[in-house]
């Protein structure tokens, strides 16, 4: 195995452990560390990739991805308004520290950032209608 392919892997199991954490902690955002892992390992390990798609907890948000390839304007304001929400309660009412509310912040922006400018935005025409 090469030196990129192990660094690769390093960097998707760390983004996987911040998504992983996002699953638990309001406010830190999922979707965009679990689409950044998978998109690590894909170009890494073929056995990791093919493990993190059949989790029955986290494959979802990768098979959806790729299924649509992307969100919808709605599911990306959705999940950037439910992911505020989080940060406001937990900013206001279960972080006392200022640096770890200013950490909590400034991560919600890069997924704000991540879900707005990076993922791209689908258009899913209704099917009944013509």
């Amino acid at each position: 195995m090469n030196l990129i392919k192990i660094i690769l892997i390093v960097l998707g199991t760390l983004s996987l452990c911040v998504g992983i954490i996002g699953i638990i902690v309001p406010g830190l955002p999922t979707t965009p560390f679990i689409l950044l892992t998978a998109g690590l390992f894909i170009r890494s390990s073929d056995r990791l990739y093919h493990k993190l798609v059949s989790n029955t907890f986290i494959g979802f948000y990768v098979r959806e991805f790729r299924k649509n390839k992307g969100m919808t304007k709605k599911a990306k304001r959705s999940a950037i308004g439910i992911m505020w929400v989080m940060i406001a309660i937990s900013c206001v009412f279960l972080i006392e520290t200022f640096t770890v509310r200013l950490i909590v912040l400034i991560i919600g922006a890069i997924g704000t950032f991540v879900m707005g400018y990076i993922i791209p935005t689908i258009i899913i025409q209704n099917q009944g209608k013509q």
